[in-house]
């Protein structure tokens, strides 16, 4: 009985597994297929073409100026990630660090309202944000949505980094502040050297929920386009361009999950589960 259990289990991984992975394996064999070959199934189901890397070639190194050159908005994309994971790391974690090393008044409120913001969905600030980018002159820049993405991964980079520093003993920071250290250097040269893989992993899925980021980067710019949305002006017929440009988009996406696949469980339950 307990064997057939464990048989049980197993298929049914498998299949659940399959839901997510097919679909994904099926977009990337597209992304190699010829263009004459796209719209019949049979000749995919066999594999009776010949892989080609020209629906790469096209959006990666393509005729410039044209909708499927998409090299700028790869390095449009990186930047804005990368900007908007190292404005996230410097503002969650000193408040993540207070929230979980310091009693003060109103920390409690504080961490209900850092939770709730973690359930505000972009729509409900993207038409009033807009508005204000116009006056601001941020609209269409890098900058500019880059503290959108921020402001959205902040709760979230909270909550996680506030897990991290709850393993954190407090004799540790307690022996750091008896040798004379003041808190920030306590925070600084004692705390954050201990907490490397948690910053990373952080700051690796801050990165990720940035580069996949669509309805922001949309309304925020209108000449610079973004991954999500170079993937989307792409007209329906397009389907090798659009996988390609897809599929080069989940490169990093995938590295990074390897990287800190054994924080990610953690990560992505905020903690729930260590």
């Amino acid at each position: 009985m307990r064997q057939l259990k464990s048989r049980v289990r197993d298929v049914s991984a498998v299949i659940l597994v399959s839901l997510y992975v097919l679909p994904l394996l099926w977009w990337g064999l597209s992304a190699f297929t010829p263009a004459d070959a796209l719209l019949e199934i049979g000749r995919m189901l066999r594999l009776d073409f010949s892989p080609t890397l020209s629906s790469f070639a096209l959006v990666i190194l393509g005729v410039e100026g044209t909708i499927f050159d998409s090299r700028q908005s790869l390095v449009d994309s990186t930047s804005v990630a990368l900007l908007s994971s190292a404005i996230v790391l410097l503002a969650a974690a000193p408040m993540a660090y207070a929230l979980s090393q310091m009693t003060f008044r109103g920390s409690a409120t504080l961490r209900r309202t850092v939770i709730l913001q973690r359930f505000l969905p972009p729509i409900a600030i993207v038409f009033p944000l807009v508005g204000l980018y116009h006056g601001w002159g941020l609209l269409d820049t890098r900058l500019g949505v880059a503290l959108a993405h921020a402001a959205l991964n902040l709760p979230f980079a909270v909550l996680l980094l506030k897990s991290f520093f709850d393993d954190v003993p407090h004799e540790v920071t307690e022996a750091a502040r008896l040798d004379g250290a003041s808190r920030g250097e306590t925070f600084l040269h004692v705390v954050l050297p201990l907490m490397k893989g948690g910053v990373a992993t952080t700051a690796i899925l801050c990165f990720i929920f940035s580069w996949t980021e669509f309805l922001l980067s949309l309304f925020l710019t209108q000449n610079m386009r973004l991954m999500p949305v170079q993937a989307g002006i792409l007209i329906m017929n397009m389907w090798g361009l659009i996988s390609a440009l897809t599929t080069t988009a989940l490169v990093p996406a995938f590295i990074f999950v390897l990287i800190v696949q054994k924080h990610l469980v953690r990560g992505l339950t905020l903690g729930i589960y260590r």
